[in-house]
């Protein structure tokens, strides 16, 4: 039997590393993909386990030999998902949690129809401008560029399967899990 994707996607700042993590000390059978990366690792991060961070010169050249299910640039730096990832994941039958931008969301759900996306809202856009600030890893310019990303996100976030307000973060892990619970029973 074949898993299925779950993408959970959010504007920067959103709550998806902090919902993912939480989601995966509930639930070790839900496997988790890890995206590769242009940007450089955040205090903390690990090779392999936040993210592949690669220089740019592989990301291109791996796009160009199709490693990737879905890709974008962000702010400047390359995001993708790594094909032997999922097909990993896949042949085990496992569920797969991906953690990934709005576009490459929509995109994977083009490959991947059966993939159920979820987008976590922040409950205003002053609230997400002061978890970004809370973080400390943007400089100011930065901050107005990913907040301008943010409010373009949210309006095609409807494009999405479920929406999730992450306003408590307890109340928000068990509505997303309750949502990979429902699609987990269901045949693809």
């Amino acid at each position: 039997m074949k898993g299925r994707l779950f993408v959970l996607s959010s504007p920067s700042g959103g709550g998806k590393s902090t919902v993912i993590r939480k989601l995966r000390k509930m639930d070790g059978d839900l496997c988790y993909s890890v995206s590769a990366t242009t940007r450089p690792p955040r205090a903390g991060e690990k090779e392999g386990l936040d993210y592949f961070f690669l220089a740019e010169k592989i990301f291109r050249r791996k796009m160009k030999e199709g490693a990737f299910v879905e890709w974008a640039k962000v702010h400047g730096f390359y995001y993708g998902t790594l094909r032997d990832q999922i097909e990993r994941y896949f042949e085990t039958g496992k569920n797969i949690l991906l953690d990934i931008d709005v576009r490459g969301g929509l995109n994977l759900k083009k490959n991947y129809p059966e993939s159920v996306l979820i987008f976590l809202l922040p409950p205003s856009i002053k609230v997400l401008e002061d978890r970004l600030r809370k973080r400390g890893t943007e400089k100011n310019g930065t901050l107005k560029k990913r907040l301008t990303t943010a409010r373009k996100e949210i309006e095609i976030a409807d494009q999405y399967d479920f929406q999730v307000v992450n306003d408590k973060l307890d109340d928000t892990v068990k509505e997303v899990r309750a949502i990979i619970q429902k699609y987990e029973k269901s045949e693809l």
